[in-house]
């Protein structure tokens, strides 16, 4: 999910008003929550999984997940980032029917946003974690938009970002030629990568990947690799778990086709299982995709999706 410049001046200017931690009525739990089950953490994309609208602040977001018994995800960083106080003219506008930018002024923006990336006081990063920290969600995977077109200071300031939220690994979609030099700034802040496929990445675009940088990993789509490559990913999760930095779990037929966790073709319960048996430090990201049953809503369904992991690793 991308965020248009009108949704990024939402959430920049809803975040310092929430004070969700501090207000009565703020951020709500009985407990902390825990969905790290049999050593297997369960996370969630986040706020991918939400849908597109209505656009949720940093608070709506975690309080959605503690809603949902959730204690680690991959977040996007576009709310983090408005949570900084990022300018909202200056966030590329997305989305059908939009105007093309000027290049002049897109290129001024442009350069404005590095400008304030390379300035962004990491205590205030730290802030932001600490407000996740205290609710018991850890972030663990920072997922970027776009990151191929970043300079590289800006590249920098993404694994520092990524670094003081407390996170062990970036994600970004796969690029595979461009992954070389992402690949260098994974290697010289030692912090991995996760690289995202869709049905046309197969495990020689990761290969090739592999090969650039010790840091280079993927986030394995075991849904995606059903429905595109119509076998099991398991053999693949096993010869590279040192290089996996999370699945995407989400249930597909082979006709890649998205359907609720198990009706389809998808291993979750060995995928998971796998990871269990083998102790590998995976996150299991939940990533919701199929139609929501008339009905149902989303957060039952996610509830399904989380309850569902639970069981596979539990029994």
């Amino acid at each position: 999910m991308l965020y248009t410049r009108r949704e990024i001046g939402k959430l920049a200017l809803a975040v310092p008003a929430a004070g969700l931690l501090a207000e009565p009525g703020g951020l709500q739990a009985a407990a902390k929550p825990n969905s790290k089950w049999a050593g297997v953490q369960v996370g969630m994309n986040v706020p991918y999984n939400f849908g597109a609208t209505p656009v949720l602040t940093s608070d709506e977001i975690l309080q959605k997940c503690i809603d949902l018994n959730v204690s680690a995800v991959e977040l996007r960083s576009q709310p983090v980032e408005a949570f900084l106080g990022v300018p909202a003219n200056l966030v590329p506008a997305r989305g059908r029917g939009t105007p093309a930018p000027d290049p002049a002024v897109q290129k001024a923006n442009a350069e404005e946003l590095r400008k304030w990336r390379v300035a962004v006081p990491m205590s205030k990063v730290q802030e932001f974690r600490k407000k996740w920290n205290d609710a018991g969600v850890l972030i663990e995977i920072v997922k970027y938009d776009g990151i191929y077109n970043f300079t590289d200071d800006v590249l920098d300031y993404s694994f520092e970002l990524a670094k003081n939220l407390g996170a062990r690994a970036i994600s970004c979609e796969i690029d595979v030629a461009q992954t070389k030099r992402v690949g260098q700034f994974a290697d010289k802040h030692k912090m991995m990568v996760g690289y995202h496929g869709h049905t046309a990445t197969g495990p020689a675009h990761w290969e090739e990947a592999f090969s650039y940088s010790k840091y280079n990993g993927a986030n394995l789509d075991i849904g995606h690799f059903i429905g595109g490559w119509k076998t099991s990913p398991i053999p693949f999760l096993k010869q590279y778990h040192d290089r996996i930095t999370h699945i995407h779990v989400k249930d597909k037929t082979l006709a890649d086709k998205n359907v609720p966790f198990g009706q389809g073709d998808t291993p979750i319960k060995e995928a998971l299982q796998t990871i269990r048996d083998n102790k590998w430090p995976i996150q299991a990201t939940i990533e919701f995709e199929y139609p929501v049953p008339e009905g149902s809503d989303r957060m039952k369904e996610l509830a399904k999706c989380v309850q569902y992991c639970k069981d596979a690793l539990t029994t």
